[in-house]
């Protein structure tokens, strides 16, 4: 009578081999090999699609430079650093408007 060990058997031989040191039990098993096959496109069809990726790397480089530029002038539209720095005279602030005496600003009640 075998015993059943599941649908599959693993079979592995206990080996002793000598180390550096000392010796060792290795279990040696059936060994598998890798397959071997060529997974890499065609150079056709690496041809076709190459101005696809040629188009999105273009993109993405030219976003990356434009984005950030846009960005900073977006938020320095409003600042006269420049005007200062090049001595243009700047538009004078107006007065502010003068209020009235009171609590709330009006007159006397």
């Amino acid at each position: 009578i075998q015993p059943n060990f599941g649908s599959s058997n693993l079979v592995a031989e206990r080996v002793t081999r000598e180390g550096l040191y000392r010796e060792y039990d290795v279990d040696v098993g059936d060994q598998v090999f890798d397959d071997a096959r060529s997974t890499y496109k065609s150079a056709k069809e690496t041809k076709t699609k190459k101005g696809k990726y040629t188009a999105l790397i273009a993109v993405l480089v030219v976003g990356s430079f434009i984005i950030p530029m846009a960005q900073y002038f977006w938020y320095v539209k409003d600042d006269d650093s420049s005007e200062k720095f090049f001595q243009k005279a700047a538009e004078p602030e107006p007065e502010p408007k003068k209020k009235g005496g009171g609590w709330f600003g009006g007159g006397k009640v």
